[in-house]
């Protein structure tokens, strides 16, 4: 097993306890996208109570990778998953995952 797919069995475990009909294909496609950043324990992890780091994942996934241009409801949706992503340990992918799916804009990893 690689270790792009160990990583990725973790963050499907993750998510399976959220999302048991989760779609593993998107979920791939987001952590593709990370790129190296998944392998580094501390840029794996994106902290809800750390405004600045609620900023750039709003900046680089909402404005940058998915061409949103309304900051507002971009943080919103960042808020959203924050309440419903419960666990200490917040995986970035999963976390970037579930910002696509509550902003519906699963195309744009298409």
């Amino acid at each position: 097993m690689s270790k792009f797919d160990e990583r990725l069995a973790v963050y499907e475990t993750a998510l399976d306890k959220m999302d048991k009909n989760a779609d593993k294909d998107l979920l791939r496609k987001v952590a593709k996208g990370l790129g190296p950043s998944i392998y580094n324990s501390d840029a794996n992890k994106v902290a809800c109570s750390d405004k600045a780091e609620l900023q750039r994942v709003v900046d680089n996934l909402c404005i940058k990778k998915l061409g949103m241009t309304d900051k507002e409801k971009a943080m919103d949706a960042v808020q959203t998953v924050c309440k419903k992503y419960v666990d200490r340990a917040k995986h970035r992918t999963v976390f970037y995952y579930l910002v696509v799916k509550e902003l519906g804009m699963e195309s744009h990893y298409g």
